[in-house]
């Protein structure tokens, strides 16, 4: 079956567009409170609720990367078991490559692949290319086909050397390579990823990055969306960083946008007087602090918003200051999603 991505015409109305990956609208999820035995005996018809997810709207381009930040009970899972047509939305809708989630949910599950943490799924006591064959059977894929993709997975996965492994034996990020080769069995068009590296050493977490970006993406042409709790993972993988909260999609751009609006305008100036007048004009704090008279101090300088830094860079060579560097500081992605939070605020009564 090919599934071909429907076109649309732009504003203009001089050329077609591809129609996005993912497309949600105003989409809501809402979840019942578990209530104690007192609560039910004093109360038995009662019935309370708490949201998941708040009108959530969001496109995603094919062969996009997009992240999905934020705390515990953002409604990154729910929002991927939604796509994944693991649930139902109570309100809005979701269309994935023009199908919708609810509509045409066995159509989605030939386009969509979900991949857990902690999958529990994989038979231990089998090897790899037994694994693999066993879910190619489950899936209807011919033998014959099934044992050249299955070869071609192990090698892109990196498992070949270890196909004859019991999966029992092997470690988490390797069986974390596995699903993924699992999941690419059927060539989905969108891979749902929920905190994958979540078990995974540094260097197992930077390879499974590497396997995205290179792999996943390039070759295989997959649209990808992943939720995660680690900054770095993001910055790496990810094209566009989506940050929730309780439920609510409180901003979506590339890492740099959202530095630029997000963050504040710090620069690190190195400097062998740090005592010079000159930087009293401006919020400063020393970072480093010189221990002999040829070692050069870093100092931190604060602008107020529109402050030309070119301007402040030539006052200070101009007044005498002996300037050895100046960049800017860019804030970490775990400060931009604080204050992101912050700024939107929080409906009253939470």
């Amino acid at each position: 079956m090919q599934h071909i991505a429907k076109r649309r015409s732009d504003v203009a109305g001089q050329r077609s567009v591809p129609e996005p990956a993912l497309r949600i609208r105003n989409l809501s999820k809402r979840y019942a409170v578990r209530r104690t035995w007192s609560q039910i005996v004093r109360a038995p018809l009662a019935w309370t609720s708490t949201h998941a997810l708040r009108g959530i709207s969001l496109e995603v381009a094919a062969g996009e990367v997009v992240g999905l930040l934020g705390a515990n009970g953002a409604g990154k899972t729910t929002l991927l078991k939604i796509l994944s047509t693991l649930i139902l939305p109570d309100g809005g809708r979701a269309e994935i490559f023009g199908f919708d989630v609810e509509r045409s949910a066995r159509e989605v599950r030939m386009l969509v692949a979900p991949i857990a943490a902690d999958e529990r799924s994989l038979e231990w006591r089998l090897n790899a290319q037994e694994n693999l064959l066993f879910y190619a059977a489950l899936c209807g894929v011919r033998p014959a086909e099934a044992r050249t993709r299955v070869r071609e997975l192990l090698e892109r996965v990196e498992l070949r050397a270890s196909d004859a492994k019991l999966v029992g034996q092997y470690s988490s990020g390797m069986r974390q390579r596995l699903l993924v080769a699992r999941a690419l069995l059927r060539r989905p068009r969108l891979l749902l990823l929920d905190e994958p590296t979540r078990s995974m050493d540094p260097i197992a977490a930077r390879s499974f990055r590497s396997l995205v970006r290179n792999e996943l993406v390039s070759r295989e042409q997959c649209t990808i969306l992943v939720a995660t709790h680690d900054p770095e993972e993001a910055l790496e993988m990810c094209d566009r960083i989506a940050i929730m909260d309780r439920g609510r999609l409180l901003a979506i751009d590339t890492p740099d946008a959202l530095a630029g609006e997000y963050g504040d305008d710090v620069f690190c100036v190195s400097t062998s007087t740090p005592a010079h007048p000159a930087f009293s004009r401006w919020q400063t704090s020393v970072v480093h602090e010189s221990k002999s008279g040829d070692e050069l101090t870093r100092v931190d300088m604060r602008f107020d918003p529109g402050t030309d830094a070119a301007d402040v860079l030539n006052e200070l060579v101009l007044s005498g200051a002996r300037i050895h560097g100046f960049e800017r500081v860019r804030p970490s992605l775990a400060d931009i999603i604080e204050r992101v939070t912050a700024r939107q605020g929080r409906p009253a009564g939470e």
